[in-house]
């Protein structure tokens, strides 16, 4: 009896300590909820709010000691940094993940989460991080010969040499992170970095030029055919000018144009770079993604910028060369950075912005790609580099700044930080939305619930001729004539969408902040707030009410107002 009592209380003890060991959380990954792909970490939504830092950064975790600590004033919940193949591999065969474990202990200790950068056979098209034993055996590891005849520091993506050893490091770089990583520290891994051949238009060398003069892969055109009322119009422009032909040569089937080179070598970075995500993800699947050098005004052509990187007329090209890679993500810098994000978000690409500027029009950026387009979320690049977060490209020895968190990003996210909970929740819900302004683009016009709001740059309620140089808004419909918006250097008005009285105006407004969750109001908003034009008979001509609301030139601030409407 007394064996049997003690057995008994072995397998409750036994139990109970099983029961107590912690549990790694789920490995994350993209989930499609309502209307938004969403990245799931923990078991919830989360929404980067990020910083890369400048590409060798990673490789001292003594400089690193100087920087995670700016990463957390700056409000950052992500820090995307680099892994070089050279540095984990210096030798073939040998691996050392030395510092791929210091710079996790770093992110733990300073409570961020990462997203790994590889730098393998590619970065900004050229194969700098490859270790020397590659760079050095040329005829192991072919480069990209161009049109003079030479050859280029471009490994050539037509190798499988060199896709069984980059390949082969990445997996062993994946089989460690799930090895040490329980905490699920790492979000997602970029593949490579602005891939694509520079100086010409694709690779000229003996393998190349025997796959260009064969037929296009049966793979290819498939998934075109398949998917022919779908694809970017650039892509669909060029098959259709060449007859819309369901085989033939590269040529044959896409003409004979520089656009039919960058077509052809797309799919041969995208077999390359997507054959190594699927045996990363074999071992550990985490979500993966490229980055892309977008097209400059100045680039005349292919190779003016990298050919064969993921750029929209090549896109479709990517994903069917490359399904098991998630995402397809712009690295934007221009102006325009409206048009570049809406040419990279589709229905079969959500978005997420892993490289962009820091400054305050960064954080106009990343409020407008979060808002307007359900991005994953945003990263500006070099954060370490604080003259960054001030202007894009600070003279050389610009003193770093020590007041991080007055800097527009640390503010910018402060409010994002803040709204992550109810962000997430509109997305899915597609009750959000976003305006980005400039004097290019002083106005926008958003249908979000029975209102059309109009977002302005804000001037000045009694010369109409002034307005301000950037203003930025998010947007959100919490319920019927009742908005949040979060906004800095505009004004909003509204108008209805529905029958009954044509004039809107305000009910109330107040300002406040979002606390765990809940809203905390703050100043109730009436008089000189809200009146933005005191021309009322010209106003009550265009039907409109005088009101609405007005964000300064200080950091977002938030305003929940309620609508009326009267004649």
């Amino acid at each position: 009896m007394k064996t049997r009592l003690l057995f008994v209380l072995f397998a409750l003890f036994a139990v109970g300590s099983l029961a107590a060991e912690p549990v790694s959380p789920a490995i994350p990954h993209l989930e499609k909820r309502g209307e938004a792909t969403q990245l799931i970490v923990d078991g919830k939504p989360w929404l980067v709010l990020g910083g890369e830092i400048s590409n060798t950064a990673s490789s001292s975790l003594s400089y690193m000691e100087t920087v995670w600590p700016k990463m957390t004033r700056l409000n950052l919940n992500t820090v995307l940094v680099s892994v070089a193949w050279a540095w984990v591999e210096p030798e073939e065969g040998k691996y050392d993940f030395a510092l791929v474990d210091g710079l996790l202990a770093g992110a733990r200790k300073n409570h961020q989460r990462v997203v790994f950068l590889w730098f393998g056979s590619w970065k900004n098209s050229v194969s700098s991080f490859a270790p020397a034993w590659v760079k050095a055996d040329q005829q192991r590891f072919p480069r990209v010969r161009i049109a003079s005849g030479k050859s280029v520091e471009i490994l050539s993506p037509i190798s499988p040499a060199t896709l069984e050893a980059d390949t082969r490091a990445y997996v062993k770089f994946m089989e460690h992170l799930r090895a040490v990583d329980p905490q699920r520290t790492v979000l997602m891994i970029q593949m490579q970095n602005e891939v694509g051949v520079l100086g010409d238009s694709r690779d000229r060398g003996d393998a190349a030029n025997v796959a260009f003069g064969g037929s296009v892969p049966a793979e290819l055109m498939g998934q075109l055919t398949k998917n022919k009322d779908h694809l970017s119009p650039a892509l669909a422009k060029l098959w259709n000018a060449a007859g819309s032909k369901s085989a033939g040569t590269w040529t044959e089937v896409f003409g004979e144009t520089p656009a039919t080179d960058e077509i052809f070598m797309a799919w041969h970075y995208a077999r390359f770079m997507g054959s190594m995500t699927a045996a990363g993800k074999a071992v550990y699947p985490l979500p993966v993604f490229t980055n892309t050098w977008i097209v400059q005004p100045e680039d005349k052509g292919p190779g003016d910028y990298p050919t064969g990187g993921p750029q929209p007329l090549t896109l479709d090209v990517w994903k069917a060369g490359a399904p098991a890679i998630d995402l397809n993500c712009p690295d934007i810098y221009l102006p325009n950075f409206d048009d570049h994000v809406a040419a990279f978000h589709r229905a079969d690409n959500p978005l997420f912005v892993p490289e962009s500027r820091g400054d305050a029009a960064g954080v106009a950026n990343a409020f407008y790609a979060i808002g307007a387009h359900a991005s994953l979320g945003y990263s500006p690049f070099g954060i370490d580099n604080t003259g960054r977060l001030v202007t894009l490209r600070p003279a050389p020895g610009t003193p770093q700044l020590d007041d991080l968190q007055n800097l527009p990003l640390a503010k910018g996210y402060a409010v994002l930080r803040d709204l992550t909970p109810l962000i997430l929740e509109h997305q899915a819900k597609g009750t959000i939305r976003a305006a980005w302004l400039n004097k290019g683009k002083p106005t926008q016009e958003i249908t979000l619930g029975d209102y059309n709001l109009l977002v302005e740059l804000r001037r000045s309620s009694r010369d109409q001729s002034f307005m301000t140089e950037l203003g930025y808004a998010l947007i959100f419909a919490l319920g019927p004539d009742e908005y949040l918006v979060a906004g800095t250097d505009v004004q909003v008005t509204f108008t209805p969408r529905t029958p009954g009285s044509p004039i809107v105006g305000i009910a109330d407004a107040e300002t406040g902040e979002y606390r765990n969750g809940r809203w905390m109001p703050g100043r109730k908003m009436s008089g000189d707030d809200i009146l933005l034009n005191y021309n009322l008979a010209k106003q009550a001509e265009a039907n409109q009410s005088g009101s609405g609301l007005r964000f300064g030139p200080e950091a977002p601030v938030l305003q929940r107002v309620k609508l009326y409407r009267y004649r």
